[in-house]
This record gives C-alpha cells, structure tokens and sequence, in this order.
C-alpha cells in the first residue's frame, strides 16, 4: 500500500464555516476518498486554528466570558457541517489541543537549539486579519491587499526566525523540484518573492492573552503562523504530507516560510503545495461585510451534500479563481445530473427491469465501447494524480454521455424485435457503464454512488472496478430508483400559500433581543423562560426549545422577537412576546443574527 497523506488548511474559527471553506475540503476528501479506493494508506487531516487573536475578539462579540467554551462550541459547529458535506478525514486538530501545543513547543525548540531563533525589536505593519506581517510596497492604497484595512504599526520586542537563512535552500528546493508547488503560476509568484529578498521575520506576539506561551516566556506568545503549520506534523508516522491543499490567499504562510522551519529542524519538506484561487459570489469575494457568506448546511438542506460537492468540484477548474451562484448549481443539476447522468442510468436500469425481469441478458460487451471507455477511465485516472480533479470529474461525466448516445443509437426496445442478440450487446455493455460510473463517482459523490450500487446489486470495492466489463448475463440487479430531481430554478419556484402584501407583512413587529438570562421553568421539559434585552425595554418570552438548546447556551444570543404579540400564560408565566425559529424533523433552530446587533433592532 502506498501512502498518501492530504491536508486542508486549520480555518479561523471568528466565523461559520462558508462554501468557500467547503470548496477546499470537499475536493481534499474527493482526493481521499479516491486514494483510499486505489488501496492507498490514506491520512486526511483537517481542523481549526483556535489560537488567533480573532478568536478573542470573535468570543467577546458573542457575549462569551469563557474563551475556550466559545471555542469549543465552534468545533462542534465545524465538525458537524463537515459531517453533514459527508466529509471522510481521519482525523480533526484544535490548535487548542494539548497535543498540538506539546508539537509546536517542540518544533520551537528543535528550531531555537539550531541557532535559528533569536531576540530583537520587531517595528512595522502587521494585518490583523490576514495574522501577518507587510512592507509598505505590498500595500495597496496603504491598505492590506486582501481585507483593504489599514495594518496597524506594531513595535515589540520579539522572538525572531531567521528566514533569511534559508532562501537560497528554499529557492533550490523549488527550482529543482517543479511539483513542489503548484499551479506554475503560483510557484513563479513564490520564486519571484524569494528572489526579492527574504527577511527575518517576528514568530512571537508581546502583551497577548490567547495562544501559546513561549517556554519560560509567559509575556510573549507564539505567532499564530508558527503554531498554526506545525498541526501538519501530527501524525508524525505519514509525514510528510504527499499535498497540502491551500488557497491562494495563504500561498506565502505555506511555501516560504513553512519550508524554512522545516529546513531549519532538518525535517523533511511536503511533497506537494498545491493553491487553488479564489470561490466568489455572483463574481464578488466572499465577505461578512457585503453580506454574500453562503452557509453550505443550507444548500445540503435545499439540494443534498453531493449534488453541491459535485457543483464545487464540477464548477471551478482546480486551480483558478471561480464563481459560485445558486443558479449554476441548479443548471448543474438539471441539465447534467438530471438529464445526462440520471437519465442514462434510469433508462438502461428500468430496460433490465421491464424487458429481462431485473437479470442481465445473455449476451456479449461491445469491444469498440469497451476499449473507449478504459482509454477514458486511465485518462481520469491521470487526472486525479495530477490533481485535475475538474477535469476528471467532467471526463467522467462524458462516459455518462457517451452511454446515452450508445443506449440512443442502438435502440434496444427496437432491436428486441428483431436483432435480440443486438439488444443483448447494448444492454450488457449499458450495464457496465452504469457500474463504471458507480465506481467513478465513488469518491465524488459518495451517497449517490452507494444508491446506484445498491440499483445495480454491487459492492464498490477497488478503483480496479472502474477499468474492467464485469457484469455478466444473469446477474440480477435490484429496484431502479430515480437518483435526482430536476428542479424549477429560483425564479421559477411557485410560491405556495396565501400572499399577503407589504403592508400586512409591516403590521409584524419583529426585534432583535439579546438573551441576558434564561432558566427552565419548573415541571416543564420544553419551555425555556428568557429575559430579553430589547433595547428601550426588557422582555420576558416563554420558548418551548428545551429539548434542543439549554438555559446557558442562549445567554448572549441576538434573537429575533416578535414585539407585537399580545401577552399569553404558559405554565404559569406571562409570556411577552415571541421567539423566531426554524423546525425540521431534526428539530428546532432559532434564528440568530450572523453579527452583533443592537437589541431592540428592527427585523425587516
């Protein structure tokens, strides 16, 4: 078995997770799930890094006094939407974890004993936002070229690196090393940077109350990038990593001064960065401040995890910047999962069911399909070596294609009547195709991939299944069932219910309340009572959410408050108003604002 170890980046926790961190994991769990189907000894870790200064600011803004608990609860919010994405990783690091920070005290140290960490007095510009530091000449408009905030001027006295050591062996290792960073593009940007001159740079923070502390050193903690690259050490046994999968934005975190600190512990490099562009949406960047984050539990919700993990991979050439808009992912779905994958799979499976009583007929494969479509799955096969995982699944797509055009042609509702043994040879080689795609889309598409072998009566066991014509005559497969549903596109959707007009909606008066307590109400297992801050006023509310969230967890929370409401009793209690919230067969959701808002706020 080869070994094959992948990483994602360890993302900030200030914020939910959006469809542009989706994008990087599912094509990293894709690449997973594929090696792990070849027979490769697969690692896939990803995380979150918990020690970043906008973890502080994040957990005050949300009314948490108890940092770690703010933490704590944003790991369990990551770790669930990467379950609900139907992400496979093996393993999942919390740069809070003491695991972690016995590593990156180590390496520290590894790194300090080799005459690489010294001293000095640190002045210049340093992003808050990106965690790191900036020349005046890689501002734009004086402002950070990313977040467009102006640095702030920091003068402290640090630790420092030397990674000016090391750019010559850094610069070496790249030239004569092609793979070493990909896309071409992105390893030319890092060789013209190293060629600039590389100077030493400041791993430690002064006056710092989250993170690391530096051995002996409480007043100085360790730069977040530092601790950050080292979670990628953990599971020492696979290192190193056959592919850090990153965006572009962090390109030189990851491939000038991760090396650096490896060279200088005289660890051995990555094999492969690889840093894809941008997501954006409707062709902006994605941005709390213009309101454009994209939840991706939602789209799961609205369209299922691998119709949106095949939007992401299907959309965007692996690499390049791209766009996402829901109206694509809909095209996506209607034109190619519906029309083109789903049809031909529905076609040759309820043929076997009508016309042969679910066995596959007596027959032979079609030698001329079955030699294209081998050259095609090596070709995919390639691909995703290459990590041209776009290009792979669209390969993909075009066996789908190809088997219609086949099924099309070949006509076996006719050729039943007349040329049996044609229908036979259309039908045993359709069967295979639809096994082939199964095989393909496994590490794509799991769920679906597990329907359509479970159609077909088949265990997807090895990628060698996706080269070989192995179904036979009489092998009988089992209930044929529609794999997706075409979908009117959202401007198309009828509205279902009664209307009512801008002025029947404006009679609601809807407020944000802040939480500032809530007790269980006695002899009661669903009623919450809570005591909201509604600006000029204080409410209290009765909200029967008990049996999924606790008293403690909605302290802080902003609610939306329906003001307007006259007073009712329940169990006792008068209640003032109420509390908006979502409800699902996996029980209710609140809705809270995505940012501080000021209580007594108007809902519009």
């Amino acid at each position: 078995m080869a070994k094959f170890y992948i990483t994602t980046p360890i993302y900030y926790i200030n914020s939910v997770p959006h469809i542009g961190h989706a994008y990087t994991t599912v094509v990293a769990d894709a690449l997973a799930r594929w090696h792990r189907l070849r027979g490769d000894d697969v690692f896939f870790l990803t995380g979150l890094d918990e020690n970043s200064a906008k973890t502080l600011e994040a957990a005050k803004e949300k009314g948490f006094k108890d940092i770690q608990a703010y933490a704590d609860s944003m790991a369990n919010l990551w770790q669930s939407t990467w379950k609900i994405l139907n992400i496979s990783n093996d393993d999942f690091v919390r740069t809070t974890q003491e695991r972690h920070r016995k590593n990156v005290i180590e390496l520290f140290e590894r790194i300090r004993a080799r005459g690489d960490i010294y001293k000095g007095t640190y002045e210049g510009l340093y992003c808050e936002g990106c965690e790191g530091y900036y020349t005046e000449a890689e501002l734009v408009d004086g402002k950070c070229p990313l977040h467009l905030t102006k640095p702030k001027l920091l003068k402290e006295e640090n630790y420092f690196f030397r990674l000016s050591k090391y750019a010559d062996a850094l610069l070496k290792h790249i030239e004569e090393n092609p793979e070493f960073i990909q896309p071409e593009a992105r390893r030319n940007e890092v060789i013209n940077f190293i060629k600039q001159g590389l100077k030493d740079i400041s791993i430690t923070r002064q006056n710092q109350h989250w993170g690391i502390d530096v051995p002996g050193e409480p007043g100085q903690k360790i730069w977040v990038w530092f601790d950050a690259l080292t979670n990628y050490l953990l599971p020492k046994q696979y290192w190193p990593a056959d592919v850090h999968i990153i965006a572009k934005d962090i390109l030189r975190f990851h491939c000038v001064i991760w090396p650096s600190m490896l060279l200088s512990a005289g660890i051995e490099l990555p094999k492969k960065i690889f840093a894809h562009g941008f997501l954006t949406v409707e062709g902006q960047k994605i941005s709390k401040s213009l309101g454009n984050v994209i939840d991706p539990v939602y789209l799961v919700e609205k369209y299922s995890a691998d119709v949106v993990r095949y939007f992401l991979i299907r959309e965007v050439s692996f690499g390049q910047d791209g766009n996402f808009s829901e109206a694509g992912l809909e095209a996506r779905l209607n034109d190619e999962l519906a029309d083109v994958l789903g049809n031909f799979v529905h076609r040759v499976l309820t043929f076997i069911r009508d016309r042969y009583g679910s066995r596959l007929p007596n027959g032979k494969i079609d030698g001329k399909i079955e030699g294209e479509i081998k050259k095609r799955v090596e070709r995919i096969e390639q691909m995703l070596l290459e990590l041209k995982v776009s290009q792979a699944l669209e390969e993909i797509m075009a066996i789908a294609r190809r088997g219609n055009e086949y099924f099309q042609a070949c006509r076996p509702w006719e050729a039943l009547k007349r040329e049996k043994e044609k229908a036979a040879e259309c039908i045993l080689t359709c069967a295979n195709l639809v096994k082939i795609l199964c095989v393909a889309l496994t590490p794509f598409m799991p769920s679906t991939a597990a329907k359509l072998a479970h159609q077909l009566a088949v265990e997807v066991k090895s990628w060698e299944q996706a080269k070989s014509f192995d179904l036979g005559p009489e092998h009988q497969i089992g209930e044929p069932v529609a794999l997706f549903a075409k979908i009117k596109s959202s401007g198309e959707e009828k509205r279902e219910g009664k209307l009512i007009s801008i002025d029947e909606f404006g009679k609601l008066d809807i407020r944000v309340g802040r939480v500032i307590a809530a007790e269980m109400i006695p002899k009661s297992k669903k009623l919450i009572k809570l005591e909201a801050d509604l600006g000029k006023e204080r409410r209290t509310i009765v909200a029967g959410i008990a049996e999924k969230y606790s008293p403690e967890s909605l302290v802080g929370k902003n609610i939306a408050v329906v003001a307007n409401l006259e007073p009712a009793k329940l169990m006792g209690v008068v209640s003032e108003g109420m509390l908006l919230a979502a409800e699902d067969e996996n029980g209710v959701s609140i809705l809270v604002t995505d940012r501080p808002v000021q209580p007594g706020s108007k809902v519009r």
